[in-house]
């Protein structure tokens, strides 16, 4: 995109989301991540969130009041009349772009406020909904659910200007759907600094894990598409060969009960840890620093923002490389690709984490990997993204 003739100015962007903290997940994550960079570019964002039970106090955020979502109690869905009042109000302030998040009210209130206002509206695609969807509606046939989430997604995309996607491979799922509307390819960046200074040694005393211990480590939602059902199998053909092998698995959500007995039943309690949700200022940085190696085996991710934080805190990065993550690990930076079967994950993880030449090759490969994907660089791309959308209307 060339930008050179675009003035740097002042802009005024309202983004709108469904989702943010205290609501952990990637969206949360991507949307912190981006507003603490874009101010230095001159962008001035606003967002509008869902209240939750749970008060999270955030600079230049409206909390809208909302309702649980019966099949999804860790979400939330914003009233229509005052999130519509809350956005109208904002953009008579002063309005320039519509940046939404997610797509449910969110989408059609940004729309309807770009529309009213004659302003760009952009949207980034975070999630793809066509495999996360019968996870949460298991009663209705997956077929029909990932044929109306195709249907959905190109109708909302097709009424943008522009669609943000944090990988190639969500490129390549949109264009497939019959996606119109542009798409720009635009990873969510990484606080590179905030990840190299985990206390590994403090993580291990606080949780009773000895200092000659190996341990492999998942960080993310314990939810049943993240494929951590996958990781215990492989612990269980792994610890064959390394009883001492710990895995710990950083996070909450709603698959819980089901790894906890999944874990219970392949006689692994002793060698499978599930630590909760972590602080993310100081805990989870700990936590990276305390592991010998990441393991994911998420098949549906957009991007994998945690194998970023990993490579980042010179963690080695053993995973899948499928959907988004190919971004990352076909660089084969920082990280090994692991085999797509269970007992085959195990043994290579297995071999990975007694060989410690080749951690220590990886840790140091990762550090300056993640660099690349540092998100003061990711931010000034979107202040881009945004002046040149508003350019081409002006």
């Amino acid at each position: 995109m060339n930008t050179q003739s675009i003035p740097s100015r002042f802009l005024r962007v309202l983004m709108i989301s469904d989702v943010y903290f205290p609501r952990i997940n990637g969206v949360s994550t991507s949307i912190e991540t981006f507003r603490a960079d874009l101010a230095a570019e001159g962008i001035q964002v606003r967002l509008i969130a869902p209240d939750y039970p749970e008060r999270h106090n955030a600079p230049a955020t409206w909390r809208v009041p909302s309702r649980r979502v019966p099949f999804d109690p860790e979400d939330r869905l914003m009233h229509w009349r005052p999130l519509n009042h809350t956005a109208e109000r904002l953009a008579t302030e002063g309005l320039d772009l519509v940046h939404v998040q997610t797509p449910f009210a969110a989408h059609y209130a940004g729309l309807r406020t770009a529309h009213r206002h004659q302003v760009p509206v952009l949207a980034t695609y975070h999630t793809h909904f066509e495999e996360y969807i019968a996870h949460y509606l298991p009663a209705l046939p997956r077929p029909w659910l990932k044929a109306a989430a195709r249907r959905i997604a190109t109708s909302q995309c097709n009424g943008l200007d522009a669609v943000v996607v944090p990988s190639s491979a969500m490129h390549e799922t949109l264009t497939g759907y019959g996606v119109k509307a542009p798409l720009h390819v635009l990873p969510t960046g990484i606080p590179v600094r905030n990840f190299a200074i985990g206390n590994g040694a403090l993580f291990r005393s606080r949780h009773g894990i000895a200092a000659d211990r190996p341990v492999a480590l998942f960080v993310g939602r314990v939810a049943h598409e993240k494929n951590i059902d996958f990781l215990i199998e492989a612990m269980a053909a792994a610890v064959r060969q390394r009883p001492d092998l710990l895995l710990v698995i950083a996070g909450e959500g709603p698959a819980l009960p089901a790894l906890l007995r999944q874990s219970e039943q392949a006689g692994l309690s002793s060698s499978i840890r599930f630590v909760g949700y972590l602080d993310r200022v100081q805990e989870l940085p700990d936590c990276y620093a305390a592991a010998d190696v990441f393991a994911f085996a998420s098949r549906t991710e957009t991007q994998g923002l945690v194998l970023l934080e990993a490579l980042a805190a010179g963690l080695p990065v053993f995973a899948l490389a499928e959907m988004g993550t190919r971004d990352i690990l076909d660089a084969e930076r920082g990280a090994v690709i692991a085999p797509n079967d269970p007992v085959a994950f195990g043994n290579g993880l297995v071999a990975l984490i007694s060989n410690r030449y080749q951690l220590d090759t990886l840790a140091a490969e990762g550090r300056d990997y993640a660099l690349e994907w540092a998100a003061p660089v990711r931010a000034r791309q979107l202040a881009d993204l945004y002046r040149s959308l508003v350019a081409s209307i002006t």
